[in-house]
């Protein structure tokens, strides 16, 4: 006997790659609700209120107007996003930064959380339109330089451990993946074959760890598991059933986010998938990457992070 307080609901991404529509006779016993927009100045006005923003409500409508203007403004790319998930992005990381820093301007804490988000991600062209739209709404605010001389210091050595040369630029990017890895628990490293990609993410982890060694920054020492996704196939990844016996055996994913998710230490601990994406095997991250941080598989086990 069903309870009377149960209900299904079926959420809907039509044409989406990796997603199958719902047959017209199971389509038809069900209501369909049309979604709105949710209101990104008002939810984060709430948020930053929470996060104890006294100019809230200016500071969120200055948010979602950023967004807005570099929608507009800046070039298309596929990694480009202005959505809720960016919003979200840049709250936490004010709310990190007003934690740390209660008596600081709250206008350079605001200014400083869209920066530290979002500067990654555009291209160099438009870095200029990007910067030009964040000094218009925050009009003589200056940012004060980041802290970073004992990080920089780390990432000298582990630089030099790789036979790597310390360019500016790369280094502005590892930096640039630290502050991402802070605010955000799961990220994808995007850009050319031998770009050095794979580099950044071992010398910022040997940064960390020996930061962790000497005691600085409050930093834990990096645990790293690679694997390539598109090296197996989706059962070897995340786990199946046999067509004979129906017994479960786990895939090479499950196995390494069970190994971690039982870790009860404090150390950061890294997943790295070394290769391309595609919406087949990414869709079974969709609970891990939100804030559920849980890895569901096909035989109902949950592994929460």
């Amino acid at each position: 006997r069903m309870q009377p307080t149960f209900s299904v609901f079926i959420t809907m991404n039509p044409g989406y790659a990796g997603r199958t529509e719902l047959p017209d006779n199971l389509k038809a016993l069900f209501r369909a609700v049309a979604m709105m927009v949710p209101d990104y100045a008002l939810i984060g006005e709430i948020m930053l209120y929470s996060f104890g923003f006294e100019t809230a409500r200016d500071l969120a409508r200055k948010m979602v107007v950023t967004f807005k203007l570099s929608s507009e403004q800046l070039s298309s790319q596929d990694h480009y996003d202005y959505g809720m998930r960016a919003v979200k992005s840049v709250l936490v990381a004010a709310g990190n930064l007003k934690r740390k820093f209660p008596e600081e301007d709250e206008s350079i804490l605001m200014l400083r959380a869209i920066n530290d988000v979002n500067l990654a991600k555009f291209l160099a062209h438009d870095l200029p339109l990007f910067r030009g739209i964040t000094s218009d709404l925050f009009p003589g605010v200056k940012l004060p330089p980041p802290d970073y001389k004992d990080l920089i210091r780390c990432l000298d050595v582990q630089i030099k451990k790789y036979n790597l040369q310390a360019v500016p630029y790369f280094i502005e990017k590892v930096i640039q993946l630290y502050e991402m890895i802070i605010v955000r628990h799961g990220l994808m490293i995007v850009g050319q074959p031998f770009s050095g990609k794979t580099n950044a993410i071992q010398v910022l982890a040997g940064a960390l760890t020996q930061l962790a060694s000497e005691g600085l920054m409050d930093e834990n020492k990096v645990s790293t598991t690679t694997l390539n996704p598109k090296s197996v196939t989706m059962g070897q990844l995340y786990g199946s059933f046999d067509e004979v016996s129906h017994e479960w055996s786990d895939g090479v994913l499950a196995v390494s986010f069970r190994a971690f998710a039982s870790m009860q230490n404090l150390e950061r601990k890294w997943l790295i998938f070394d290769g391309p994406v595609d919406a087949i095997w990414i869709e079974n991250m969709n609970t891990v990457l939100d804030d559920n941080k849980t890895l569901c598989l096909a035989n109902s086990e949950r592994i929460k992070r």
